[in-house]
């Protein structure tokens, strides 16, 4: 599978977020029983809800890896997505990704069914991840990342962001090349948030079409309800959605290849007009 089946150049993916864990930064627990577990009954629901709205593809995630957040035990994490992804698959007629920095979770999502693997940590936390993507024959998202979720923004500090988080993509495509993953099953992610100060996130968002002509890969951009946007506007987190999807418009006309967010159906519209407009501009004036 090339990355062109999911993430095809004719659109603007829309990656709707699934997270089954109890402490995600905007949706923690709501998919999680009275005992604490997850609940399938609520996660088919949740999920179909994406799709009408126009997600694409769905990332289940099983760690909270919002700003501050302390690791989560494998069993725990593997026990939050595998059934979820498994019922996912059978039920619902979109690609699943698995949303995890750990191997040993990604294959068991890749085994419940998974045709995409999500690592925010670009193969820095679970080297061995590069490995299960390549026998897997997954699509692999490699994000860029400094630290880990509970350091990352402990001071970021970049001279020249773009630049800077380029070439530490790079690293992370070498070491996936390198373990036997092919560039078409490579997607990039600059990791928005993760490690970044408010003008990183906005240099990185306005410039994706560069990043994606420095790596030669698609990107995939993650706005979604974060923490920027709440110092931009105001808004608190449960209420960022227009703040989200006017930076997926722009992602968009910047020439983003997908974007992943939690209110699909918003920026579905979002991207469709950026994009647009992206495509209108001519080529013979500044």
């Amino acid at each position: 599978m090339s990355h062109d089946s999911v993430f095809p150049p004719g659109r603007v993916t829309i990656v709707g977020v699934l997270n089954v864990t109890p402490d995600s930064f905007s949706d923690g627990g709501l998919l999680l029983g009275d005992l604490g577990r997850v609940c399938l009954d609520r996660v088919l629901e949740a999920g179909a809800k994406l799709v009408e709205a126009g997600a694409h593809v769905l990332d289940v995630g099983g760690e909270s890896t919002r700003p501050g957040a302390a690791p989560v035990a494998l069993d725990e994490e593997i026990d939050r997505t595998a059934r979820s992804v498994e019922m996912l698959v059978r039920e619902l007629p979109v690609p699943i990704s698995i949303d995890s920095r750990n191997a040993q979770v990604a294959r068991c999502a890749v085994e419940a069914g998974a045709r995409i693997i999500n690592d925010i940590s670009g193969l820095s936390h679970d080297p061995s991840m590069a490995d299960v993507a390549a026998t897997s024959g997954a699509i692999l998202v490699l994000g860029h990342i400094r630290g880990t979720p509970a350091t990352m923004q402990d001071e970021p500090a970049y001279v020249d962001v773009l630049e800077e988080v380029a070439a530490e993509l790079e690293i992370s495509i070498e070491r996936a090349r390198g373990a036997g993953v092919p560039s078409d099953r490579l997607v990039a992610d600059p990791g928005i948030g993760f490690g970044k100060r408010l003008e990183d996130n906005l240099q990185l968002i306005a410039h994706a079409g560069w990043l994606k002509g420095r790596l030669g890969l698609p990107v995939m951009v993650g706005p979604s309800r974060k923490a920027f946007l709440g110092t931009l506007t105001g808004d608190p987190v449960g209420s960022r959605d227009f703040a989200t999807h006017a930076a997926c418009a722009v992602a968009a006309f910047a020439g983003a290849d997908a974007v992943r967010v939690h209110d699909p159906g918003g920026a579905r519209r979002a991207v469709a007009v950026g994009r647009a407009l992206g495509t209108a501009r001519r080529k013979d004036l500044p």
